[in-house]
């Protein structure tokens, strides 16, 4: 396997795989398909070196100062951490809707005076403890409930925002905790690149690995291509499902950590439209609504678009909302060649 591509299909195994349809023998998937991954990987790299172009012709002085193009990787490194984690949810055949919500409540609930107490490692532990927890409630309502992924994640999606905004009062709550603070200035950069953006490349990093290396990245894949063909070979489909909806929850705890550090506050805002910015990165990255593919490469690239979008829109003072057409035209444009793809 070229180690440039995610994990698309299981590693062959007695019975049938996610290529295969109920009842039959698996298909072998023809060799372009890998040129394809490779392809769509070059056209978002592609996209990007557009991006920086027009940004260097319309605001050079601006936008390729080394302090802008850091605060590019340092916002996308929070929703991209989300976005390794809803990759996985929806590659395994889920979906979900509540990630914002839970970077909302897990920032609020580490910033509590209460918690801040118990200084930088109890404010980590927090976020990351609520993150678990709330994705171990989606996990157990989609796989054991059993309840429709999009009704189960819209309902924690409330809960969640409702929570956090009885935790906060609707106030922001300041971060008073120098350690956590410290990580957010300048010194603690490490050869001029911020924690930030250092464990956003771990995540994703470990989170490439899991899916192409593990053989919990190889059920992943089977579960969402065909549950029914993964359950008859063997695999615990709920299970699967479950850790995957914890796999979500945790990466929204780590993201609630380092939006923490990045604004020195939780609010019960945070995190708006998360989850509709980390769908539509992993699509445009080339991973399928339905599941079974997807790669994590991709859905990095398809932050770092996002967030370079965003960038040069303010930086050209131009509206949120065209803003906002402009990122629906390339879901559109996105799942356009996704779905000829998949048909042809």
């Amino acid at each position: 396997m070229n180690p440039t591509q995610d994990q698309t299909a299981p590693a062959a195994a007695p019975g049938p795989g996610p290529d295969s349809a109920p009842g039959t023998g698996p298909r072998r998937r023809p060799r372009i398909a890998g040129g394809r991954l490779d392809l769509r990987h070059l056209s978002l790299i592609g996209v990007l070196v557009a991006l920086v172009v027009v940004g260097a012709l319309t605001k050079p002085d601006q936008f390729l100062d080394v302090d802008n193009l850091r605060l590019i990787l340092t916002q996308a490194s929070v929703i991209g951490v989300v976005t390794v984690g809803v990759t996985f949810v929806i590659i395994g055949g889920g979906i979900d809707l509540s990630v914002g919500a839970i970077v909302a409540l897990a920032s609020v609930w580490a910033t509590t005076v209460a918690t801040q107490e118990f200084g930088l490692g109890g404010m980590l532990l927090c976020t990351l403890l609520v993150g678990l927890g709330c994705g171990l409630v989606n996990g157990l309502l989609v796989a054991y409930g059993p309840m429709v992924p999009f009704i189960a994640t819209l309902a924690m999606l409330a809960s969640a925002r409702g929570l956090a905004l009885q935790i906060s009062d609707g106030k922001t709550q300041v971060v008073s905790v120098d350690a956590v603070l410290d990580l957010g200035v300048e010194d603690s950069y490490v050869l001029g690149v911020p924690p930030i953006v250092l464990v956003f490349l771990a995540v994703g990093a470990v989170g490439w690995l899991v899916l192409n290396r593990t053989t919990f990245g190889r059920r992943t894949v089977a579960v969402g291509g065909n549950p029914e063909a993964s359950r008859l070979a063997g695999i615990a489909v709920k299970r699967q499902r479950l850790l995957l909806y914890l796999l979500s929850g945790l990466c929204c705890g780590i993201a609630a950590f380092l939006l923490i550090v990045l604004t020195g506050s939780g609010q019960n805002t945070n995190g708006n439209l998360y989850e509709l910015d980390a769908i539509a990165a992993a699509i445009i990255g080339g991973t399928l609504l339905s599941g079974g593919r997807g790669t994590i490469l991709g859905s990095v690239l398809g932050v770092l678009v996002f967030t370079t979008i965003t960038n040069l829109f303010a930086l050209n003072n131009l509206q949120t909302d065209v803003q906002q057409i402009a990122k629906g035209a390339i879901i559109v444009a996105a799942v356009l060649v996704q779905k000829g793809r998949v048909t042809s």
